[in-house]
């Protein structure tokens, strides 16, 4: 899962962009101490953005391993887990709050305004919704419900955000959470129209795997057999290296 930060690197590339074009107008000492500042945040995101991923491919393969005996200690690992997501999401909202600061300063420069009057196409604005709600934040929202097994308000939740941001690199993995949260819910029909949508939609996503191999037994629970291993064996075929195919693997046996 690619977890990106509130205003994304691009959205800061997009603002330092418009700088550098009209650099040369740029003479109050203000407006370059901005510019530098948003640089230096831009840099300590990407960091961020890291340790983030990395934070949340543990959760995911704590959730895997869910049914292990030693609920304890899956317990207590979930449970760090989550607090190290709390703080990085903390710290990313003080960053958002300083880059909208910097960015407001940026717009009522002098010399920016004056670039504005030159060049009409305005500078990249951050995704969000009419509400102030980012990518990162809904996602979370939505995936924190379906970590805690409220799968009704997960699936409104991943809809909303594939409703609101549908061209994000967070998009695919909330097809693939609605599935899953439709595959708990044992609605079957629901949980197999979305993983095909993926798999159609987005073949080369890290999802691909773990989406081939939840058809594979979304299918099964409807009693197509046929289809249930078609989808098994395309995790073996395709993905052969990955946690999935032993799942597939195992399944596959169980289904002869």
């Amino acid at each position: 899962m690619r977890v990106r930060t509130v205003m994304s690197t691009a959205v800061i590339g997009g603002w330092l962009g418009w700088v550098m074009v009209f650099a040369g107008c740029a003479k109050h000492a203000d407006f370059m101490q901005t510019r530098d500042q948003l640089s230096i945040i831009s840099k300590t995101q990407d960091q961020d953005h890291q340790r983030v991923d990395a934070v949340v491919r543990r959760l995911e393969a704590i959730e895997r391993s869910k049914d292990s005996k030693d609920t304890d200690v899956t317990k207590s690992r979930f449970d760090d887990v989550t607090a190290r997501i709390q703080k990085l999401e903390s710290r990313l909202a003080k960053m958002e709050e300083t880059v909208s600061q910097a960015s407001a300063r940026l717009d009522s420069s002098p010399e920016l305004r004056a670039a504005k009057a030159v060049k009409s196409t305005p500078p990249v604005e951050a995704v969000v919704t009419a509400s102030g709600i980012t990518p990162t934040s809904a996602f979370n929202l939505a995936y924190n419900d379906y970590l805690n097994g409220k799968y009704e308000l997960s699936i409104a939740g991943f809809q909303r955000f594939i409703k609101d941001f549908p061209g994000t690199s967070l998009t695919p993995n909330a097809q693939y959470w609605l599935g899953e949260s439709y595959y708990n819910l044992k609605e079957y029909g629901r949980a197999i129209q979305t993983f095909e949508y993926l798999v159609a939609e987005y073949p080369g996503n890290e999802k691909m795997p773990a989406a081939l191999y939840k058809l594979g037994l979304a299918t099964a629970e409807t009693g197509d057999l046929a289809k249930s291993r078609k989808n098994l064996k395309r995790v073996l075929e395709e993905f052969p290296s990955s946690d999935e195919s032993k799942l597939a693997k195992h399944k596959l046996a169980e289904l002869r």
